[in-house]
């Protein structure tokens, strides 16, 4: 069925010959029929990554196969969204060890952006609590894939954007918690030298994050707020909360009704809500006991969010520097600012080591930033590209809408090797998305 889709950023709008699966043979069947297509979860990915003329949906194929609650170990179909396990996991005592900013994007999502978290600098990216997975190859054929068979075929499906094969089912590893809350401590920081001594002193902290004021400047320039958190023990809930430690109570969701019109998104209304939300905290320390939900989902009570950005969309703009290259981000920061072009959402996080053939996270900082889609913002992004580069990062595809293709292979050191595995699991690349092809990961057709 034809249709206009587009990811959450709702740049690029396309129009696509959309198929649903709700079963392997399914799968087998339009893998072996079909060239040119990109297998689709939820498009919660910001970019053109499962963009295509043709467009495999596997929001039907959702079925929970197996939840052993005494050794924490999930397997699923690729289209259940992390909401939908957490409703399982939470009550019965468990959480998904690593989540991104949002609950909606799919398991095969998460496999194909090899998702990270608050808590990389602990314990990785999603890739890392993957005991195997089934990947269904163009040619129809069913491998059983992990970080010990076909390791090759594993390691480039974590975060290859789906070019090696349809993810049919995913089993991996989850996180024993006692309660539904997060023990958080939010610490001001006066500016970005201070931002980073708090993350270094609160590096024993699983999870961590900091908005930024990415407008700030002289004494201010960098200043934000660092989140920390730990799963709360039952000990040290409230008495009212001690009763049900693993149920939330009923919440409420608001819709954003309509696309903002691309004129209330510019340096006044920016520095304006960036001054409002520092000094919300009138304190340089706030502790307290928070549901995990606003905690690591905050922007999910508002559905549709996205259109705040306008109807012209809007681009995340995520990179990585390495954690030497501190003036690497004082730079991008300073051109954040001379610009004009700041972001309502600035977030900050610390990433661990991590050395996988193509996923994102290195050791380092990465920052993300939002865009509205307007004139000028591809030039100026070009501008931002050459400085990551020249300290040594990368952005990050499931992001990505406009990149160039020598900046993804100036940043990605094994991209020769990923794209001689695609070749060998999808040798006449009959899965290819807008981004594969514009990267030139994938041939132009």
């Amino acid at each position: 069925m034809k249709k206009k889709i587009a990811n959450w950023g709702n740049y690029p709008v396309i129009e696509s010959d959309e198929q649903y699966a709700a079963n392997t043979n399914d799968i087998a069947k339009y893998a072996r029929s079909h060239s040119g297509f990109i297998p689709r979860g939820n498009g919660r990915c910001y970019g053109d990554a499962s963009l295509g003329r043709q467009t495999l949906s596997t929001l039907c194929f959702n079925k929970m196969l197996l939840f052993d609650k005494s050794q924490g170990i999930f397997k699923c179909q690729s289209g259940l969204t992390l909401d939908q396990i957490l409703k399982v996991i939470v009550p019965a005592g468990w959480f998904l060890p690593v989540t991104p900013g949002t609950k909606y994007i799919t398991v095969g999502g998460a496999v194909a952006s090899d998702v990270h978290g608050k808590n990389h600098h602990k314990e990785g990216s999603f890739s890392s609590h993957i005991q195997e997975m089934e990947v269904i190859l163009p040619a129809g054929e069913l491998i059983l894939c992990s970080p010990s068979a076909h390791s090759d075929l594993f390691w480039a499906t974590c975060g290859g954007m789906g070019l090696t094969g349809i993810v049919t089912t995913i089993t991996f590893r989850l996180k024993k918690i006692e309660t539904a809350y997060i023990k958080q401590k939010q610490v001001k920081a006066k500016n970005l030298d201070e931002l980073l001594a708090l993350f270094d002193q609160y590096d024993h902290y699983t999870y961590s994050m900091a908005w930024i004021d990415c407008l700030s400047k002289r004494k201010k320039f960098g200043r934000g707020i660092l989140i920390v958190g730990e799963h709360a023990t039952t000990e040290e809930l409230p008495a009212r909360k001690k009763q049900k430690p693993l149920m939330l109570p009923a919440k409420r969701q608001i819709t954003f009704p309509f696309n903002l019109p691309s004129w209330t998104l510019n340096k006044l209304t920016i520095s304006v809500f960036n001054f409002l939300y520092y000094s919300k905290n009138t304190k340089k320390e706030i502790n307290g006991i928070v549901p995990y939900e606003p905690f690591f989902y905050p922007l999910d009570a508002i559905l549709h969010w996205n259109r705040g950005y306008g109807k012209k969309g809007f681009i995340q703009y995520q990179f990585v520097l390495p954690l030497e290259s501190k003036n690497g981000l004082i730079e991008l920061l300073q051109m954040i600012g001379k610009k004009g072009w700041g972001s309502f959402l600035a977030v900050l996080k610390v990433f661990g080591p991590q050395d996988d053939l193509i996923s994102f996270p290195m050791q380092g900082y990465t920052l993300a930033l939002d865009f509205p889609v307007r004139k000028g913002l591809f030039e100026f992004l070009d501008e931002l590209d050459v400085i990551v580069l020249k300290y040594g990062g990368r952005l990050y595809m499931s992001k990505d809408a406009r990149m160039k293709p020598e900046v993804l292979a100036a940043g990605y050191k094994k991209l020769p090797e990923f794209v001689t595995i695609v070749k060998k699991y999808n040798p006449d690349f009959s899965i290819v998305s807008m981004q594969s092809t514009r990267l030139n990961i994938t041939p132009q057709s």
